[in-house]
């Protein structure tokens, strides 16, 4: 029995890890923009994105319903576990899930790349999944409906919506003819636009850990669906959830936030405005519906978006192109980590198993920590020019002006 409670305990602090982790990843989705533009001092815009995350976390549990029952296959209808899945292989299958999404989190961290901390965890589940059980173990309608088709159209939904937002905006201000008067008050509506992502990040993206926990908890037998449906998630999940994600997001992940600010786009007050109300309305409604959403990929799309819609942009489809390799990679990398994580924890059995991967987690996590100082990134150097040398190298496309 204590092995067993041992083991939840490592699950529940890595799911908290990893919900840290995303935290940090993903602060640029919300507040990139107005860090790049200056709408917004750089700790201030962690702090205010912290808090709304915060309190995003409290607002539904639609998302973390969809984790728990609609990407692994581990329980009957009636909550048992299917026949031939013990619970310690369905709670190994959980802990190496977490540690694939957590070192693809860091390792992409490390070089400034915004992908998805959704699809990091879920390729982390889906690689441990069809290691420990093979192609049954995985719920492939729900993957498809809720994870790989919103990965595809999201981003060009939002890159959409942004372009047009941002072309109406600059038609409608025109005839504003003080250029300062008019940066100052999309700088302030930029702080609004932001502070919805923020919101909307905590709905969506600290679910996801509390669907995991979820599970944990029900494989070990200490929750069942039937309960969750009932009477939502017991409150220390959300809680917890809610201020690791908080935690996370006010360190601020500068490499990432560098990236989405200064490497995408040349932004402008007014595509900051556009391309945050449009990441904000997206992900709100797909939290409403229980759509796992990436909000990288909303992000991302929003601000390449804005930068079509604004005649003159420099976009550098160079970085976005990377961007999207790092996309699709990120499923299997992180799937592969999982797989092997899995591995390697039933090759050696036990607790014993659990506690090598775990630390391995340990060891990895602090060698990418020392390494990312070498070239540290924070807030004092966040809005320097972004790789003056790369940029002047790839080819950038002027939008509407016909220059390469």
């Amino acid at each position: 029995m204590i092995p067993e409670v041992i083991v939840l305990a490592l699950v529940v602090i890595t799911a908290l890890a990893f919900d840290f982790t995303n935290g940090f990843h993903d602060t640029g989705n919300a507040m990139a923009t107005s860090i790049a533009t200056g709408a917004l001092r750089p700790k201030t815009a962690v702090t205010i994105s912290a808090i709304l995350n915060l309190v995003g976390a409290f607002l539904s549990v639609e998302v973390a319903v969809t984790v728990t029952k609609d990407i692994l296959r581990l329980q009957a209808k009636d909550g048992s576990l299917l026949e031939g899945i013990s619970p310690s292989l369905a709670m190994t299958i959980v802990f190496a899930g977490l540690i694939g999404g957590i070192l693809w989190n860091l390792f992409t961290w490390l070089l400034g790349l915004p992908s998805s901390s959704s699809h990091a965890l879920f390729g982390g589940l889906i690689g441990a999944g069809l290691a420990g059980i093979g192609i049954s173990g995985v719920k492939w309608e729900g993957v498809s409906a809720k994870i790989l088709l919103p990965a595809i159209m999201s981003p060009l939904i939002a890159g959409s919506v942004a372009a047009l937002g941002t072309a109406l905006v600059y038609f409608l201000s025109r005839s504003v003819r003080s250029q300062a008067k008019q940066d100052s008050a999309f700088r302030w509506g930029q702080v609004g636009t932001a502070s919805l992502v923020s919101l909307a990040h905590g709905t969506g993206d600290a679910q996801k850990t509390m669907g995991v926990i979820a599970l944990a908890l029900i494989v070990h037998g200490d929750l069942t669906v039937a309960s969750i449906d009932q009477n939502g998630l017991p409150i220390w999940i959300i809680v917890t959830c809610a201020v690791a994600i908080a935690l996370g997001t006010y360190l601020g992940g500068w490499r990432i936030i560098r990236t989405l600010g200064k490497g995408l786009v040349d932004m402008a007050p007014a595509q900051g405005m556009s391309a945050q109300a449009s990441s904000a309305a997206i992900i709100l409604t797909s939290s409403h519906f229980g759509m796992a959403l990436s909000t990288t990929h909303v992000a991302t799309g929003s601000i390449l978006g804005s930068g079509v819609g604004r005649p003159g942009a420099q976009v550098r489809w160079g970085v976005a192109a990377r961007m999207v390799v790092a996309w699709l990679i990120t499923l299997p990398c992180a799937g592969a980590v999982g797989a092997l994580c899995l591995f390697v924890s039933r090759m050696i059995g036990g607790l014993a198993g659990d506690l090598v991967i775990f630390a391995a987690l340990v060891g990895l996590s602090a060698h990418m920590y020392v390494r990312s100082r070498r070239q540290a990134v924070t807030a004092h150097n966040v809005n320097h020019d972004w790789e003056p040398e790369k940029v002047e190298a790839e080819a950038e496309m002027r939008v509407g002006s016909g220059a390469a």
